[in-house]
């Protein structure tokens, strides 16, 4: 009797350690299983193109692919070839939309589509005017000397795809480089003068305009806020069609670059 005892006790006890055995297997098996998971999740979610909120420091990403609207700026020219201008100004968005590269160890690449406004102002006692046949772009001089409040302003509108890398040198201090071709869709001319207390505007558009051109830019900014250069070779009107104006230099303020 003792013997059956001892024999229905030991197949007891491995019926036990058989069922503990295999319950830790399916333990480690579920393991794995999670672990796997959350590492394909993790791919996955390296692999996706996220939106970042306008103007948000992009190094901060923890993501190498990122979709992002960036470069807010605002300059002024500080040198023209074209004597007759007195000064211009230059406002856009770099980046209404862009891809974005970030390598997270500090470098940034991105190719975009942004919006691009340049006004140049001419010195009194030049305005702008049109040949005999509404083609060619002259200057000329306001109908008469006493003339008051008169600005006469050449006006372009542009739609630019900005290639830009940057590179950071030490913690939130940036530099940016950018190579920016530009599509020039509209320009106009804009005339005002005063003459016995009486207004007058003369505007005209359908100006022969280089559609096509290429500036280069450079930033410094700190923090998000910065200062940069942007330099236009390319010459404003067709040839024959207007004022040399070619050789901009702009320099401003940027955000977010």
């Amino acid at each position: 009797m003792k013997k059956i005892i001892m024999i229905l006790t030991a197949m007891l006890t491995m019926a036990q350690m058989n069922a503990a055995a295999n319950e830790a297997a399916l333990n480690n098996e579920a393991t794995n299983a999670q672990a796997a998971t959350a590492v394909q999740a993790d791919d996955e979610n390296d692999n996706e193109s996220t939106y970042q909120h306008p103007f948000k420091d992009k190094n901060e990403s923890s993501k190498h692919w990122s979709i992002t609207t960036n470069g807010f700026y605002f300059g002024m020219g500080v040198k023209h070839s074209l004597e007759a201008i007195n000064n211009s100004f230059e406002i856009g968005l770099l980046n209404f939309a862009a891809v974005n590269y970030n390598s997270l160890h500090g470098q940034n690449l991105s190719l975009g589509v942004g919006i691009h406004h340049r006004s140049f102002g001419m010195k009194r006692p030049f305005m702008l005017t049109r040949g005999m046949d509404d083609q060619i772009v002259t200057l000329g001089n306001y109908p008469v000397e006493s003339a008051k409040n008169c600005k006469s302003n050449l006006n372009e509108w542009t739609i630019q795809f900005p290639l830009m890398f940057s590179q950071k040198i030490v913690k939130k201090l940036d530099i940016t480089v950018a190579g920016i071709l530009n599509w020039n869709v509209f320009a106009r001319a804009d005339n005002h003068y005063e003459i016995n207390k009486v207004d007058h505007e003369i505007k005209f558009k359908d100006l022969k305009q280089n559609k096509i051109g290429f500036d280069i830019m450079a930033a410094l900014t700190w923090n998000e806020l910065g200062i940069y250069c942007r330099y236009s070779p390319g010459k404003f009107f067709k040839d024959g069609f207007g004022p040399e104006i070619k050789n901009t230099w702009t320099m401003g303020f940027a955000i977010a670059m």
